[in-house]
């Protein structure tokens, strides 16, 4: 029997590998309480204003959604300050990366991205024929700009910058962000991906939103998932020039955003109390985690997003093995280049405390 080969691109790809189900833990250990620090979820749930909103959408279940989310887009671009007709949805930004590949990357075009950062840059670019270019990181889990300026060809069709990055937290300064984008030439796309953009705590972060007029090569992506609690429901969106839109719909799928992902998020937009305590609640959480981390003389990452990075000085394989063991994931950097770092999700409370508790355990082991 002949074989069926698929594309060559696919030889070089994995499946995307998420953080370990509760559920799956679950039947794996055969225990009940399990602790999901790995997938930089909102511990706190999802606001109240979007839950019911769901509630009321089930009605019109056997209905498909509208298309480009018209309402939501109205909205949430007078929230913005930005006009309609630069924003479009995705099935979670995740499907707006895979939009951006499919439309604009012709066969060996070249993509500049972090050797450290959202790994779907580098999947997607692959699977659409390009040739993803990873520059290292700085110490301190760092875009390197300069390195990256220095890595631009004539082959060279886009940029990813994630900011704050995934996995590392950090973020880029106001000014190191705006000359860099001022050295792209205008004809390749710089992509700055947002998704913990609610999360940053610090007056030094480049405005993205204010230099879209000014460079129509920019786009900004964020999320519902993390901040909003929507994770589930899959909606992000990305801000960019209206000529950009109009190319990626023709390459979005018809029904790409449900019904109760469009409600949900609608609703999110006012519920400012929601938004506030996750703030509030997540700064406390990094507070005490940092804290810890110094108690037990352990370098971490400074972030600005709801998960941190620290340098257990173990491998972090093993630190993985053992939390799970005692009901915990979390995400090992074996995985993402640092081989002694985890990344933990700041959780509630009592899980912060349950996960150092039983990390302080582990490290006397």
């Amino acid at each position: 029997m002949n074989t069926i080969s698929p594309r060559s691109q696919m030889e070089e790809i994995s499946m995307y590998s998420p953080g370990k189900p509760i559920e799956e833990l679950q039947r794996e250990l055969g225990i009940t309480h399990v602790i999901k620090m790995a997938s930089n979820e909102n511990p706190y749930g999802a606001s109240p204003l979007a839950q019911k909103a769901i509630t009321a959408e089930i009605k019109d279940t056997h209905y498909y959604p509208e298309i480009t989310a018209p309402v939501l887009k109205h909205k949430l671009a007078h929230r913005l300050d930005v006009n309609e007709n630069q924003l479009i949805f995705g099935n979670g930004s995740d499907e707006i990366i895979g939009m951006l590949t499919r439309t604009y990357l012709q066969e060996n075009d070249e993509v500049i991205m972090a050797s450290v950062t959202f790994p779907r840059y580098k999947t997607n670019v692959i699977i659409d024929g390009g040739i993803p270019i990873e520059v290292p990181m700085k110490q301190g889990g760092l875009h390197d700009l300069q390195a990256m300026t220095n890595a631009i060809t004539e082959s060279t069709k886009m940029i990813f910058v994630c900011n704050p990055n995934n996995p590392t937290g950090t973020i880029i300064s106001a000014h190191e962000l705006l000359e860099f984008i001022k050295n792209v030439p205008p004809h390749i796309l710089v992509i700055v991906d947002e998704a913990y953009y609610e999360y940053i705590r610090s007056d030094d972060y480049f405005a993205t939103l204010h230099y879209l007029d000014e460079y129509p090569n920019l786009i900004a992506l964020r999320t519902f998932s993390k901040i909003y609690g929507l994770a589930s429901l899959r909606i992000g969106y990305g801000i960019m020039h209206p000529s950009i839109v109009s190319e990626l719909l023709k390459s979005k799928d018809p029904f790409n955003v449900n019904r109760f992902a469009q409600a949900a998020a609608l609703a999110c937009l006012d519920d400012y109390e929601f938004m506030r305590t996750t703030q509030e609640q997540n700064n406390a959480g990094r507070q005490y985690l940092e804290n810890e981390f110094k108690r037990l003389d352990l370098s971490y990452f400074s972030t600005h997003t709801n998960f941190i990075m620290v340098d257990t000085n173990m491998a972090a394989e093993t630190i993985n093995d053992e939390l799970l063991k005692r009901g915990i994931i979390i995400r090992p950097g074996h995985m993402m280049g640092y081989p002694t770092m985890i990344r933990v999700t700041i959780g509630t409370t009592d899980e912060n405390q349950l996960f150092i508790s039983a990390l302080e355990e582990i490290l006397s082991i």
